[in-house]
């Protein structure tokens, strides 16, 4: 069980989880907030990763298996206030739960296995609720990995690590590497790069993805610049069969992930 319940804003224990919801402090501090218990129980899984919990007396008694699991794992638990849980939060609505953790990226050499099949760049992509909807797709797809580029979102987004719905911590994940780097290394690898355009000459029903694949997703408003085109072994359309203008993000990489999974495993 928790103490006793913290109650004051200006409490440094308080003031520094906060300050986590800044990426300036971020990557200072070397953490992260983690909210709801999701990505509370996803991230208890992974040793040494959850640093602190603060929970609600509501959510301790909706969760108590979550608090009880922190306590084994000698993780500080501290019980808050409404109040204090509304402050650390970044939704309309908390959940009662959040756990500053420590980053879990990792280097691109480390990231990608020897053989890999399957990897999904994000390159200029700064919404971070698609991002982190396109890490839970990439996770569900069996990726090796996700390879947050140097011009787009920071993982550690309070938005995009609920968007992940925990996936965050069951992939390696990537940041900061440099489009043409990632897709140079990932060709090494054995990978054929594609880029997933509107613009794209050939469409998803042309291509083969029986090989391994690694996928390169841009900005939904503008889509890929020129030169992160020019990185890729071929430029892949999803087809549009009916009115609609075009995919979002998300979607779009949806699909483009599955296409590969499936024919990955089509004998």
């Amino acid at each position: 069980m928790a103490g006793s319940e913290l109650t004051n804003l200006k409490s440094p224990r308080v003031k520094a989880a906060r300050r986590l919801t800044k990426r300036a402090f971020r990557d200072q501090d070397r953490k992260f907030l983690a909210e709801g218990p999701q990505a509370v129980r996803e991230a208890l899984k992974l040793d040494g990763v959850t640093l602190e919990l603060f929970t609600t007396a509501e959510a301790e008694l909706r969760h108590p298996e979550l608090v009880t699991e922190a306590t084994l794992q000698g993780v500080p638990v501290h019980r808050a206030s409404g109040e204090i849980m509304a402050e650390l939060s970044q939704t309309v609505t908390p959940q009662g739960l959040l756990a500053v953790c420590r980053l879990v990226h990792v280097p691109l050499e480390e990231a990608v296995p020897a053989t890999p099949r399957l990897v999904a760049v994000l390159a200029h992509v700064r919404d971070p609720g698609n991002a982190g909807t396109v890490m839970r797709t990439a996770d569900a797809a069996g990726a090796d990995a996700v390879v947050f580029t140097d011009a787009s979102v920071d993982p550690y987004n309070g938005k995009c690590v609920r968007a992940s719905a925990g996936s965050l911590f069951h992939l390696p994940v990537v940041i900061g590497t440099p489009a043409a780097v990632a897709a140079r290394h990932l060709r090494e690898r054995g990978l054929r790069v594609l880029a997933a355009d509107g613009a794209g000459k050939h469409t998803l029903d042309d291509v083969d993805l029986s090989g391994p694949t690694a996928w390169i997703f841009g900005n939904e408003a503008w889509g890929l610049p020129e030169e992160v085109l020019a990185e890729a072994d071929d430029v892949v359309r999803v087809p549009i069969y009916g009115q609609a203008e075009s995919l979002n993000l998300a979607t779009a990489a949806a699909v483009c992930l599955y296409s590969s999974a499936r024919s990955q495993r089509v004998p």
